[in-house]
């Protein structure tokens, strides 16, 4: 049976969670398989299982995790089965695609797409850069979280007034002292209004996921 498919699924979590009746939701739920660079919206009270692979995820401010199954954690039927939306439709309706990000100045990226979910919350910004090459980014709208998920490279707080070519072509470092070396698995908090250059290393393409609150 070809991995992934259903047939496989469920013989699958039927040998990782014996006598689970969460396996049963196989035949009620649609099954994605998401390439590199998609992205998937389930809006609140939404059911969903991560069967395998690697993601980002960014979750809106939630009071409690209600289970389902495949887990051997309390499953509260009562709240789950009052609290469902009972939503249905075709898979391709939840899919989020990245967009060349546009910043407040009206430049278009050439490095980095936005996932703008049909929500006020948040946004994720994916940003993938080559050896040598940076990015910055002005005046952030609200608290942002980075998490680097592959390579190397530094972030530095910058002056929102000077743009980072101005300062390569001029050869003076106008930005400021504060900096941070990445690497894989490294997570940065940047306050609200910060300015900010994502710069990879020269031996090293640097890819980094962005989210942060817009409401």
């Amino acid at each position: 049976m070809p991995r992934g498919s259903l047939p496989e699924l469920i013989h699958r979590l039927n040998h990782d969670y014996p006598y689970d009746v969460g396996v049963f939701c196989l035949f009620m739920l649609n099954v994605f398989q998401l390439a590199p660079g998609e992205a998937l919206y389930m809006g609140a009270n939404d059911p969903h299982a991560y069967i395998s692979g690697d993601c980002v995820e960014c979750m809106a401010t939630s009071d409690n995790v209600v289970r389902a199954g495949l887990t051997p954690k309390l499953r509260d039927v009562p709240v789950l089965v009052d609290m469902l939306t009972y939503d249905f439709g075709p898979p391709e309706t939840k899919i989020t695609r990245g967009v060349k990000y546009v910043d407040a100045r009206n430049i278009e990226s050439e490095t980095s797409k936005l996932y703008d979910p049909p929500i006020e919350e948040f946004s994720v910004l994916q940003t993938s850069l080559s050896p040598g090459h940076s990015e910055s980014f002005y005046n952030t709208s609200g608290p942002t979280i980075l998490i680097v998920t592959a390579g190397k490279g530094v972030l530095t707080v910058v002056d929102s007034d000077v743009d980072s070519n101005e300062q390569r072509d001029s050869g003076e470092d106008k930005s400021s002292s504060e900096s941070q070396d990445l690497a894989t698995g490294y997570v940065i908090f940047v306050k609200p209004g910060t300015s900010y250059r994502l710069e990879a290393d020269n031996d090293h393409r640097l890819e980094v996921y962005a989210a942060w609150c817009t409401a």
